[in-house]
């Protein structure tokens, strides 16, 4: 019998072929690579086209500390869901350098130095309000000028007009308050003009005088000032005519001022003295203005009622502010000195004639210490951290700085006032050059180098 013959290759073939379902998903495969080739890319090369943020520490890890956390910025970042955000590494805007560390600049001693001061001089300064003025109202001496604040255990970093205005460039800084205020802000102006030609600086004021707007046209930058010496509104509101027997303040009223705030850069606020009535502050409720004849008011203590203007202030900050983009100051309470005993004086004596310092380290007079703890409380709560220039100690001393009687006096002196210079000696005010260049110093210290 003859073997089997083999199979013919082509018989082989036929039954080794693939199903035509094989072709047709084979087909099909092909089609979708081609049509979507470029998101299939997308997709495993995605790392390399879109950034990826660091993830924050969680679990047993420790969680990364703050860097930008300052002695005097109080407030915590917003907590969002069940979990505390991660504190932010990166540096607080403007920032360029830190303190040396445990440095409280805020803590030290005045020291005299006819080297490095006056910063300017008063004619070299031509927005300096007459009411600051001293020398060209006749103060005989030029001590009070001389006198450089020296913290503890470090220096405070040189002034620099350019590098402050380099900052500012395309931008805006604003101080908001009462005439103290004011007097830091022409500080300030003095302090940058003097590097800007004539023709690269101009000086505008509102009709009320409630703004005024410095400009660096070169820099395109501006600083500014906003009277607002309750940050809410109030029945003191006008900068020209503004003294009024029964001080009034309308609840809810941050915005009456806010919109002036809006898009700055750089806010400085400060609100005192015009607390300090020694009566009940009056609050006007609901929509009424202060003209009604009939106003529905709420009385409370002045530590309540400057506790209101904290919580609007803040509220108001942590609403419209960017953290990332923009750093709010808090100046204290500018001391007074109207009462001589204090520092261990004469009886029924001021400021007037004073020309020393006060020596005492632990020297303070009679500003309310109930307003610095609303401060240190409300300012714990915030969500934007606020920069607080402690400025009440260090001012306390200076007795001496004080504008007193050489200034203009806008009503006549009666024959009893001259004959009694103490009883019209102003004793609120400093002149300029002066204590205030000081507090720019520490402003410009907290802007650049916080510790």
């Amino acid at each position: 019998m003859k073997p089997p013959l083999p199979p013919s290759t082509s018989s082989a073939l036929r039954k080794t072929r693939p199903s035509p379902y094989f072709y047709t998903f084979l087909t099909f495969t092909v089609f979708v690579l081609i049509l979507y080739c470029e998101d299939l890319l997308s997709v495993f090369d995605r790392n390399e086209l879109v950034p990826i943020k660091p993830i924050p520490e969680t679990g047993k890890e420790k969680e990364t500390k703050s860097t930008s956390q300052l002695p005097f910025v109080i407030g915590e970042p917003e907590e969002t869901g069940k979990k505390k955000e991660a504190k932010s590494t990166s540096k607080l805007p403007f920032v360029i350098g830190e303190t040396e560390e445990g440095c409280d600049i805020f803590s030290g001693r005045w020291v005299r130095d006819e080297l490095t001061r006056p910063l300017y001089e008063e004619s070299e300064c031509p927005y300096i309000q007459p009411q600051l003025t001293c020398q060209e109202h006749g103060r005989p001496d030029k001590e009070y000028q001389k006198w450089r604040w020296q913290p503890y255990g470090c220096d405070l970093p040189r002034f620099n007009a350019t590098l402050m205005l380099e900052s500012l460039r395309g931008k805006r800084m604003m101080f908001v308050g009462d005439s103290l205020n004011r007097g830091q802000y022409v500080s300030m102006v003095c302090l940058l003009h003097r590097i800007l030609p004539p023709n690269a600086k101009s000086l505008e004021s509102s009709i009320d005088q409630s703004l005024t707007v410095f400009r660096a046209k070169d820099y395109n930058a501006t600083i500014e000032f906003n009277w607002a010496p309750f940050l809410l509104e109030s029945n003191s509101d006008n900068a020209i005519v503004h003294r009024v027997d029964d001080r009034m303040v309308k609840k809810g009223s941050i915005n009456k001022h806010g919109k002036n705030w809006k898009g700055v850069d750089v806010l400085v606020f400060n609100t005192y003295l015009w607390w300090m009535t020694g009566r009940k502050m009056k609050f006007l409720k609901g929509r009424g203005s202060f003209k009604d004849e009939k106003k529905d008011i709420e009385e409370l203590t002045t530590e309540d009622a400057y506790r209101v203007a904290m919580k609007s202030m803040l509220k108001w900050v942590r609403k419209n502010m960017d953290r990332n983009k923009t750093r709010v100051f808090f100046t204290s309470m500018s001391p007074l000195h109207i009462k001589s005993q204090e520092w261990g004086g004469k009886p029924g004596g001021n400021c007037y004639n004073e020309t020393t310092l006060i020596e005492a380290p632990n020297y303070w007079g009679s500003e309310n210490k109930n307003i610095m703890q609303v401060i240190a409380e409300e300012f714990g709560k915030s969500k934007y951290p606020i920069t607080f220039l402690n400025i009440t100690q260090l001012s306390s001393y200076r007795k001496d700085a004080h504008t007193s009687i050489y200034k203009k006096q806008w009503s006549p002196l009666t024959p009893e006032q001259l004959a009694n210079p103490i009883s019209y000696a102003d004793c609120v005010h400093w002149c300029l050059p002066g204590l205030q260049d000081t507090w720019n110093e520490l402003l410009f210290t907290k802007l650049f180098y916080p510790s």
